[in-house]
Formats: C-alpha cells, sequence, structure tokens
C-alpha cells in the first residue's frame, strides 16, 4: 500500500473531485474479475473511482485495505459509499501513451534528425552592396 503526503492527498481529491466511477463493487464482494477490472483502470488512469453497492460500513475499510493491499495502489479518499485509488503508471507506459496521442507519422526531415545524421550546412551568400 502507497502513502501519500498530506499535500499529495489534496491534489488527488481535488483531481478526483469531478471523475465518475468507473467500476462498481455490489454484492458479489470483491471478486477476481472485479479485482482485474480495478488494475486494468488503474493501469490506464492512475486515478479512479470504485463505488460500494449494499455493503455496511465496516466491511468497506476492510474492502479498501485488501484492495491496496492486492493491487499496491493509495486510497486516496472513503466518502460513504465511493472509494478513491491512486497509482502511478510504469514510466514506459506513460512514454508509449505520449507518443500514441501525437497521431501524426514522422516526417522525412524528422526521421533523419531521429537517426543523427550530419546536416550539411548553408553556404552564406554574399551581400549586394
Amino acid at each position: 500500500m502507497i502513502e501519500l503526503t498530506p499535500i499529495q492527498r489534496r491534489d488527488l481529491r481535488a483531481a478526483a473531485h469531478h471523475i465518475q466511477p468507473v467500476v462498481t463493487i455490489a454484492g458479489n464482494g470483491l471478486s477476481a474479475a472485479v479485482v482485474k477490472e480495478i488494475d486494468r483502470s488503474l493501469h490506464a488512469h492512475e486515478l479512479i473511482k470504485v463505488k460500494l453497492q449494499g455493503i455496511e460500513r465496516d466491511d468497506r475499510d476492510a474492502l479498501l485495505t485488501e484492495i491496496c493491499t492486492q493491487l499496491g495502489c493509495a486510497s486516496v479518499q472513503h466518502i460513504g459509499n465511493v472509494l478513491v485509488l491512486w497509482r502511478a503508471k510504469p514510466d514506459d507506459a506513460a512514454k508509449s501513451a505520449v507518443a500514441a496521442r501525437r497521431g501524426k507519422p514522422m516526417t522525412k526531415k524528422q526521421a533523419a534528425a531521429a537517426q543523427d545524421k550530419p546536416r550539411r550546412r548553408a553556404t552564406a551568400r554574399p551581400t549586394r552592396t
């Protein structure tokens, strides 16, 4: 389970304010499929909300600690039936996501620059007087 500083927790709570719950845990409890879906959502979004339905108050706290220990995530907030969870994305996934968002293929000039080919210098033109 990841421990957050109060400043990190405050910033994450503010960021999670407008997020809708992506996973719902109901009568069947914490099954393997639910854990896998929470893990997938944390991998994709870093910060998620989980809604609990029909689970008693004491069981919610136990469920929250179980989720955090199984998935290695941090509990940002627990208000009523909503849990806010956070886990940092791996560095390689973040880099590939940035590359995928660009969407445009590289031009020939960009590809040449990426290969570190020496570029030809432009010669200076004589000035007219």
